[in-house]
């Protein structure tokens, strides 16, 4: 019979659910910015001019979120 060392070793440290990582909020600051860019858009009947509003304001928001965490 061979021993398990593997109980021995501390158990890896989960990441807090709470916390995201600088990827996952730039891709929440884009997604809230275009789907915002893109109500503006459709509200402006110029869905073009919506969406380049939505592009800038989600690298904005990504970023804000980013540096929030």
């Amino acid at each position: 019979m061979t021993s398990d060392d593997s109980a021995d070793e501390p158990a890896p440290e989960e990441p807090d659910a709470d916390e995201m990582d600088d990827d996952e909020a730039m891709a929440l600051g884009i997604g809230l910015g275009v789907s915002l860019g893109a109500a503006i858009g459709l509200s402006l009947e110029n869905l073009a001019v919506g969406m380049g509003i939505g592009l800038a304001l989600g690298a904005a928001f990504g970023a804000a979120f980013a540096e929030r965490e």
